[in-house]
């Protein structure tokens, strides 16, 4: 078989799972007109129509659908062969694509790219950041964060370091407003909320009472769907609202925030890294992991006292 049928199998392959041209794209690390001038010469050695387009969508077409687990099986079966000669290989190399949401991207992981870059000079990091939960098998991720229950059974997965949430706010809208004493005294206070992009639902604020965990929607005169947002506007003087303490101590230690309720905070265990079957013995992915259990549990330590309860 010619190298460039097999090139067009690929990009089909990728482009019928993600839905786009684009989407197929960034996962192969090409550029869209490749992809299309792929599936298209694909196409007219096929003899068939293997997509029906429109200026929003990318679907298949019948003869496309019976094509694509058979094509999927294939960039699957070069996807395995590609993660065994890395094994071999036995030092971490290649290219790396890391998935995670924004504010575990931003705040925890792009400050350990440094140090891991360091230590492993021949692996190129491809960090992808979205708070939309993407299907990593299809999509070619060989790693994940995420924060949340796991359901996805084909991944591996190590937990990586427990995090405190805990409201805050900015000491100029404490001194005007006053600061509550009891998650009950909310009711009267500014508060932002934060809306999932993933699910649309609005998070929900643990608080620790005694030795129950209760959980409340304050009534908010903002919601949001991006935690920097939720931080930025509480920085601004916004009102109260509800943060992981990783993603606002560096708000707290230049003193545009401070903790609100912190004796009623909440210690989570969610947050995961994630691996496919297939990655397994992929030297790459076993480093990256390694570095950010360290970094994790570093940072974490260094920002606890902000969101930690009295003993």
């Amino acid at each position: 078989m010619a190298l460039e049928r097999l090139t067009g199998l690929v990009a089909f392959a990728r482009a019928g799972s993600v839905g786009s041209y684009a989407a197929a794209a960034r996962a192969l690390g090409i550029s869209p007109s490749a992809v299309s001038k792929s599936v298209q010469r694909l196409e007219q050695r096929l003899g068939v129509s293997l997509f029906t387009r429109t200026t929003r969508s990318l679907m298949l077409t019948p003869e496309g659908r019976e094509l694509h687990e058979r094509a999927l099986k294939l960039l699957k079966d070069a996807e395995a062969i590609e993660q065994v000669a890395m094994a071999a290989r036995s030092e971490p190399s290649g290219t790396l694509r890391v998935a995670a949401s924004l504010p575990i991207g931003i705040h925890l992981i792009a400050p350990a790219l440094p140090a891991f870059c360091h230590l492993n000079p021949k692996v190129t990091v491809d960090l992808r950041l979205n708070d939309q939960i993407v299907d990593m098998v299809e999509q070619g991720i060989d790693v994940a964060v995420r924060v949340g229950d796991l359901a996805d059974s084909r991944l591996l997965s190590r937990k990586l370091a427990p995090h405190r949430l805990c409201a805050f706010a900015s000491p100029a809208y404490l001194a005007e407003r006053g600061t509550p004493t009891h998650p009950d005294r909310l009711d009267g206070h500014d508060t932002i909320g934060l809306r999932y992009q993933s699910t649309g639902q609005v998070f929900r604020w643990p608080f620790r009472i005694g030795e129950r965990t209760i959980e409340i929607v304050p009534r908010s005169n903002v919601i949001v769907d991006a935690s920097d947002a939720l931080i930025a506007a509480l920085a601004a003087g916004a009102g109260i609202g509800m943060a992981a303490t990783f993603a606002a101590a560096p708000h707290v230690e230049r003193g545009e925030l401070v903790p609100v309720l912190s004796e009623y905070s909440v210690e989570r265990h969610n947050i995961t890294a994630l691996w496919p079957e297939s990655r397994r013995t992929n030297p790459a992915v076993r480093a990256f992991v390694v570095q950010l259990q360290r970094t994790f549990q570093a940072r974490m330590t260094t920002v606890e006292p902000f969101g930690k309860p009295p003993p």
